[in-house]
């Protein structure tokens, strides 16, 4: 991730939140995310009192072409370690409009229909989630089971559906792992939980991100609440965002495609 360079997060406009209204309605659910500054981070950690010896571990890998053909045609895979946990993955789409998917597909518990926001902007995305035993993304990673293997028949399934022609999830490279500690807390004067995560990119770089979720019906004024409590503390709700996932993909992209430009080259 680039240092500050000052840019502001864009107000949203009418229409943007007329559309915005319009998600919400068909959600399942709505997390309200910020992303802090690298120069802001350790102030950030002391205001909220944060304890980094309570955060939990995980490792996120991803799954695309080193061109990031899915992610371009609007599809994320993706599987998590967890400390002391079992291990988790997830095929998700976005955006998405709740209306347009499938009643049959809405029905699944399995599946759910989120809108992110942050400042300056939101999506809304379709999950079909999916639980693993503690050592099954390790297996796949060390190359000794094949990645459709990290994911159910129902997610294997909304994959096919979405994912471009002709790329299965086992032609798929691994893109990872990030290391993540997260961490829940709920600050006092704030009265709900709030989740901070940090990701740690192999280049040094970090995202630090806090979030919060709520009914889709309350995120106006949770997200009014919140921002009044992270201004109150000396936080920038304004700063420039940036997201976990793209900063990673892109990350991995610029070290896979090289390499596979020089084995195509070799041969």
């Amino acid at each position: 991730m680039p240092a500050a360079t000052g840019k502001r997060a864009r107000r949203l406009s009418d229409e943007d939140l007329q559309r915005l209204l319009g998600l919400l309605k068909g959600a399942d659910s709505t997390e309200l995310k910020l992303t802090v500054p690298d120069s802001e981070q350790r102030s950030t950690v002391t205001a909220l009192g944060m304890d980094p010896l309570e955060g939990q571990i995980r490792q996120v890998y991803f799954f695309d072409t080193p061109e990031l053909t899915l992610n371009k045609a609007g599809v994320v895979v993706r599987a998590r370690r967890v400390q002391q946990r079992g291990d988790d993955s997830v095929v998700k789409l976005r955006p998405v409009h709740p209306e347009e998917l499938p009643e049959s597909l809405r029905r699944s518990k399995n599946l759910v229909v989120e809108v992110d926001a942050m400042p300056g902007g939101y999506v809304c995305s379709a999950s079909m989630k999916g639980a693993l035993g503690p050592t099954d993304v390790k297996q796949v990673v060390a190359g000794e089971r094949a990645i459709r293997k990290l994911f159910s028949k129902e997610q294997r399934a909304f994959y096919s559906t979405h994912a471009p022609d002709g790329i299965s999830l086992d032609d798929l490279s691994i893109l990872g792992p990030i290391n993540v500690l997260k961490l829940k807390f709920a600050p006092k004067q704030y009265g709900r939980r709030l989740v901070a995560e940090l990701w740690l990119y192999p280049d040094g770089a970090r995202i630090l991100e806090l979030s919060t979720k709520c009914a889709p019906a309350d995120a106006f004024d949770v997200a009014i609440q919140t921002r009044a409590f992270l201004t109150g503390q000396g936080i920038d709700v304004w700063s420039e965002q940036h997201t976990k996932t793209q900063t990673a993909l892109r990350f991995f992209s610029r070290i896979l495609q090289p390499a596979t430009a020089s084995t195509a080259s070799a041969t």
